[in-house]
């Protein structure tokens, strides 16, 4: 059952099926269309030849004062005058008017007769009907009734017949040899299609080659040049590779990255431990704060990263962003700021998880919310496909040198100010997991404006 299923399943055995049906379908129909026209051409054939010697058969009658019927001359035809050869004619005069009935036959006939009793038969109009010959053989005869100009009697009934052998033998041996040759077609077909389907899945067998050699490490991508159909599949799939291995490099890097980041308070904790320090406890909790931030970086940064895989995310950014500003409102409840939010329309969405969104600007307007005197804007607009966000402040604003420097992990805008410097890194580090990108220029309120591009939904 599972060889079947898996022949089933076969795409060369699909094609060679389906174009084994349509073959032996289109080489049937046209085989009983050419027997059919064949047949009729036969037949067609027959009767004007019946009715070529019926004609001449009128040509030669002869009827004398007394009544006697007689031919002038008989039929060309030779098959007339050899006996039971399949043609056949004969004259029948009914008994009338005081004369005895008179029967003309051909020599073909030898003792036997044809019919000569036809009631729908009317004078001047040929009559097509079949009728028993001599040994029993089936016939079909041409009859007309002619009416002598001149005679003792009315009428005389003249036919002409032959043997179906005649017509049925030609058709027979027409049907073998056509048989034979749309066979010869077939095969011929069949070996056309089975060779234009071995060809065509040729590259088929090529990029399983090409996967295999994927799968046993020989080379991390699928190479080589494909058809027109089948390379878009190569090219996706070589993306997805790509994208698996820097997931991979990521995955890597992020767990040394996270070892690295918790040595330093591991080791810290231990030597102070170690040395009887009588601040140990103050030392641990900060510490583990520490410890807690680089969790937290590098649990968000997995997320993101897993986050860009999925498909059909979906995540408006207004409700997010005005969760974002009442909280942010509490946390600097005593400076009384004002965040506008009138530059954010409705319809805009983030493709992504909505915990990475609040993740970056809630490190953003939090920054923000430490320099701005008075009042923070933000403002968003989508342009070909890509989010912009811009969160605007009031306050003093950076250079470009220093712009630059707090997006690295563990600078600040200001060492004077509370803070992990790992905020704005990871807004960035983020935004380049989504695809993105992030940086801080002038701002038209005087301060700094971050700019954020993320994918829109």
């Amino acid at each position: 059952m599972r060889q079947l299923r898996a022949r089933y399943r076969s795409l060369r055995l699909r094609l060679l099926a389906g174009m084994l049906a349509w073959v032996l379908l289109s080489v049937a129909v046209a085989g009983w269309g050419i027997q059919q026209l064949f047949r009729q051409h036969i037949l067609a054939q027959l009767q004007s030849e019946l009715n070529i010697h019926l004609d001449q058969l009128t040509a030669v009658l002869q009827v004398d004062p007394q009544g006697q019927v007689s031919l002038s001359s008989f039929p060309s035809d030779p098959r007339f005058g050899h006996p039971f050869s399949g043609l056949y004619w004969q004259i029948s005069v009914p008994a009338q008017h005081g004369l005895p009935a008179q029967l003309l036959r051909s020599r073909s006939l030898w003792d036997a007769h044809l019919p000569d009793a036809y009631p729908d038969l009317q004078a001047g109009r040929d009559l097509q009907a079949t009728a028993l010959g001599p040994s029993g053989a089936r016939l079909r005869v041409r009859v007309r009734k002619v009416e002598p100009a001149e005679g003792p009697f009315d009428d005389m009934v003249l036919s002409v017949a032959a043997d179906q052998a005649l017509w049925a033998e030609p058709i027979s041996r027409f049907n073998r040899m056509l048989g034979l040759a749309l066979g010869v077609l077939v095969l011929g077909m069949l070996a056309a299609a089975w060779m234009q389907v071995s060809y065509g899945l040729r590259p088929m067998a090529r990029l399983r080659g090409r996967l295999a050699d994927v799968r046993e490490g020989r080379t991390d991508q699928i190479d080589g040049v494909f058809p027109t159909e089948v390379q878009p599949l190569v090219e996706d799939f070589n993306l997805v590779l790509q994208r698996n291995a820097q997931g991979l490099d990521r995955a890597r890097q992020q767990a040394g990255n996270l070892a690295h980041a918790l040595k330093t308070p591991l080791a810290v904790m231990s030597n102070a431990a170690a040395a009887g320090d009588p601040a140990l406890p103050r030392l641990v909790a900060e510490q583990v704060d520490a410890a807690r931030r680089q969790v937290d970086y590098h649990l968000a940064h997995a997320r993101a990263a897993a986050a860009v895989r999925m498909t059909g995310l979906r995540s408006p950014i207004l409700p997010l962003l005005q969760g974002l500003v009442r909280v942010m409102e509490r946390v600097h409840a005593e400076r009384d700021l004002r965040y506008d939010l009138q530059g954010v329309a409705a319809d805009l969405a983030f493709r992504g998880e909505s915990q990475d969104f609040q993740e970056m600007l809630g490190n953003v307007l939090d920054n923000a919310g430490k320099w701005a005197r008075s009042s923070v804007r933000v403002s968003a607009r989508r342009q070909d496909g890509e989010l912009e966000i811009r969160v605007e402040d009031d306050g003093p604003g950076l250079s470009p040198e220093r712009a630059e420097a707090v997006f690295e992990r563990g600078k600040r805008a200001d060492e004077r100010t509370p803070g992990s410097g790992l905020g704005l890194g990871i807004v960035r580090d983020l935004a380049d997991l989504y695809g993105g990108w992030a940086l801080i220029r002038k701002g038209e309120l005087g301060g700094a404006c971050v700019v954020i591009t993320l994918p829109a939904a």
